[in-house]
């Protein structure tokens, strides 16, 4: 004689849950870039997956329509790498997600993070409203109390977001051992 659990199924159950609660719940955009996009993507979908609705790794703030990989790397395009988040804020705050941003790369470097140089690694936040400007300021200025360099971190609104090739989304969930410096610093 068999007896069913009933908790068989309760993975599935709780994720049913979870999208029927989202379901209808307002979303905001956050865009970050921290140096290569493949570890700000790694470290925002581990700290926060639960108040994502989704994340982008991509290029934004230059001046070339449908960047490539291979022309961002030239420098030529102006473009940042980025990381761009769909976050729920009822369950995370946005200037939660700044001062995770500014912990997690070293926002005292230009154009530079770890071995990667250049302008497409500098660090920057491009803000989608006012709001999230003002935050992103007040956040920044509360870093810079905690570290001694002075923070370049370019707030700077938003453009257009050009989706990185599919070979670049979730690049670390699918090769855990790839390349990635950034850490959390404090």
């Amino acid at each position: 004689m068999f007896l069913l659990s009933p908790f068989l199924g309760g993975e599935k159950e709780k994720e049913k849950e979870k999208e029927k609660e989202e379901e209808g719940m307002a979303t905001e955009k956050a865009t970050f870039g921290a140096g290569c996009f493949w570890g700000t993507e790694k470290f925002f979908e581990s700290e926060f997956k639960d108040g994502l609705k989704s994340l982008a790794v991509g290029y934004e703030g230059g001046d070339k329509e449908n960047p490539t990989y291979r022309d961002v790397c030239t420098g030529k395009t102006g473009h940042a790498e980025v990381l761009q988040v769909e976050y729920y804020p009822k369950k995370v705050d946005y200037k939660d997600l700044c001062r995770f941003f500014w912990r997690m790369h070293d926002p005292t470097t230009v154009n530079r993070q770890g071995n990667d140089r250049g302008t497409q690694y500098r660090s920057v936040v491009f803000y989608h409203s006012e709001q999230q400007k003002k935050d992103a300021e007040e956040v920044k200025q509360e870093v810079q109390k905690q570290i001694e360099e002075p923070i370049v971190t370019e707030i700077s609104p938003a453009k257009v977001f050009y989706s990185a090739e599919k070979e670049h989304q979730q690049y670390l969930k699918r090769n855990p051992g790839g390349y990635c410096n950034h850490k959390i610093r404090w």
